[in-house]
């Protein structure tokens, strides 16, 4: 093949994968991470407001707000999905367009897996086995464990580890930890905020007078 039509054909090839892109196809998806493992989209649309044709690779949902959406597959099968704020999902690569069907403004979190292995520690000191009472696991596949985690005023989390995971906020949260090495980090976090964390080993302290609510995303 010439040269001139073999970089013709690489450019019509980046050109469509780059329209298949959520972050291009429409400003209702705005990146807020972008590292070696993960591409956090955080998606705002308005009421009624329509995404054309995208494509993403396997991803976890973590809905801000109620859902009512249609979907339109690359098949042109059409589907209405309906779910609750703070609800999580898990979707393998796909292709659709969207459209917001409710009279209200629709908010998620879209975290992008990114391919090839993790290479996350080992954990031992598991918050889901050292604290069940506040960490439940609502859903685990090969490469993601998601919990999420209810912490009543005032809640102390005994020393427990996280492989590379995002954190979520579902309500306002003001979390202190004290590090493995003995550092006191406060941490206070606003609804709708989401944070990467690589490992890590920490205790942890709630210390608002309200109860708060977090989704953990960890990578395997």
């Amino acid at each position: 093949m010439p040269l001139r039509f073999l970089v013709f054909s690489l450019w019509l090839t980046v050109t469509a994968a780059c329209a298949q892109d959520a972050a291009k196809v429409s400003p209702v998806y705005k990146v807020e991470i972008d590292n070696t493992f993960v591409r956090v989209l955080r998606a705002k649309y308005a009421p009624h407001e329509a995404i054309p044709m995208h494509a993403h690779p396997a991803f976890v949902v973590v809905l801000l707000t109620d859902e009512h959406l249609k979907i339109t597959g690359d098949d042109s099968k059409v589907r209405t999905v309906d779910g609750k704020a703070g609800e999580v999902g898990y979707h393998e690569a796909s292709k659709h367009a969207e459209e917001n069907l409710s009279d209200k403004p629709f908010e998620a979190f879209v975290i992008e897996l990114k391919q090839g292995p993790v290479k996350t520690p080992p954990v031992e000191l598991d918050p889901v086995k050292l604290d069940p009472e506040h960490h439940d696991v609502v859903l685990e596949n090969d490469r993601v464990r998601i919990i999420r985690v209810i912490l009543p005023p005032h809640t102390k989390v005994p020393l427990h580890e996280h492989p590379h995971y995002a954190v979520v906020y579902i309500t306002e949260l003001h979390l202190t930890k004290k590090l493995a090495d003995g550092r006191l980090v406060d941490n206070p976090r606003k609804p709708g905020e989401i944070v990467w964390n690589e490992a890590s080993k920490h205790q942890s302290e709630q210390m608002g007078d309200k109860t708060a609510i977090e989704v953990l995303v960890e990578f395997k």
